[in-house]
Protein backbone atom coordinates (compact mmCIF):
# COMPACT_ATOMS: atom_id res chain seq x y z
CA UNK A 1 0.00 0.00 0.00
CA UNK A 2 1.24 3.54 -0.95
CA UNK A 3 1.38 6.38 1.54
CA UNK A 4 -1.90 8.04 -0.35
CA UNK A 5 -3.76 4.77 0.05
CA UNK A 6 -2.63 4.81 3.74
CA UNK A 7 -3.45 8.63 4.40
CA UNK A 8 -6.65 8.00 2.50
CA UNK A 9 -7.68 5.34 5.46
CA UNK A 10 -6.53 7.67 8.01
CA UNK A 11 -9.06 10.00 6.61
CA UNK A 12 -11.98 7.68 6.24
CA UNK A 13 -11.27 7.13 10.33
CA UNK A 14 -10.91 10.31 11.48
CA UNK A 15 -14.66 11.37 9.60
CA UNK A 16 -16.25 8.82 11.61
CA UNK A 17 -14.75 10.45 14.55
CA UNK A 18 -15.68 13.76 13.98
CA UNK A 19 -19.11 12.61 12.76
CA UNK A 20 -19.56 10.75 16.14
CA UNK A 21 -17.90 13.88 18.38
CA UNK A 22 -16.12 11.63 20.06
CA UNK A 23 -13.01 12.83 22.30
CA UNK A 24 -9.91 12.86 21.15
CA UNK A 25 -8.65 12.04 24.03
CA UNK A 26 -10.62 9.03 24.72
CA UNK A 27 -9.32 5.99 26.20
CA UNK A 28 -12.47 3.54 27.03
CA UNK A 29 -11.46 0.74 24.95
CA UNK A 30 -15.18 -0.34 24.18
CA UNK A 31 -15.59 3.01 22.59
CA UNK A 32 -11.97 2.25 20.43
CA UNK A 33 -13.58 -0.67 19.02
CA UNK A 34 -15.58 0.48 17.09
CA UNK A 35 -13.13 2.12 15.03
CA UNK A 36 -10.92 -1.03 15.14
CA UNK A 37 -14.04 -3.13 13.86
CA UNK A 38 -14.73 -0.39 10.76
CA UNK A 39 -10.98 -0.36 9.89
CA UNK A 40 -11.43 -4.42 9.96
CA UNK A 41 -14.14 -4.13 8.02
CA UNK A 42 -13.62 -1.59 5.32
CA UNK A 43 -9.47 -1.95 4.71
CA UNK A 44 -9.20 -5.91 5.76
CA UNK A 45 -7.03 -5.30 8.39
CA UNK A 46 -5.48 -7.39 10.96
CA UNK A 47 -5.83 -6.66 14.93
CA UNK A 48 -2.76 -4.89 14.66
CA UNK A 49 -2.78 -2.38 12.19
CA UNK A 50 -6.55 -1.65 12.44
CA UNK A 51 -5.33 -0.27 16.25
CA UNK A 52 -2.48 1.33 14.94
CA UNK A 53 -4.45 2.70 12.05
CA UNK A 54 -7.14 4.38 14.36
CA UNK A 55 -4.63 5.55 16.92
CA UNK A 56 -2.79 7.49 14.30
CA UNK A 57 -5.88 8.66 13.01
CA UNK A 58 -6.53 10.21 16.42
CA UNK A 59 -2.96 11.62 16.75
CA UNK A 60 -4.36 13.19 12.79
CA UNK A 61 -6.78 14.63 14.37
CA UNK A 62 -5.24 16.02 17.34
CA UNK A 63 -2.30 17.88 15.35
CA UNK A 64 -4.64 19.46 12.34
CA UNK A 65 -6.49 20.63 15.65
CA UNK A 66 -3.29 22.28 17.20
CA UNK A 67 -1.53 23.44 14.14
CA UNK A 68 -2.66 25.07 10.96
CA UNK A 69 -0.14 22.47 8.34
CA UNK A 70 -1.62 20.01 7.25
CA UNK A 71 -0.62 16.90 9.57
CA UNK A 72 -0.61 14.23 6.31
CA UNK A 73 1.78 16.82 4.32
CA UNK A 74 4.00 17.22 7.30
CA UNK A 75 3.86 14.47 9.42
CA UNK A 76 7.87 14.17 9.71
CA UNK A 77 8.14 17.10 11.34
CA UNK A 78 6.06 15.86 14.23
CA UNK A 79 7.61 12.43 14.15
CA UNK A 80 4.16 11.03 13.38
CA UNK A 81 4.96 8.43 11.26
CA UNK A 82 2.87 9.16 8.53
CA UNK A 83 4.44 11.22 5.44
Amino acid sequence: MNDGQYNSQIEKIAAIILEDKISLDEQDDGRLKKYREVAKKQFHLQDEPAAQLVNEAFLYLKLKGADSADPLQHGDQFGAGFS
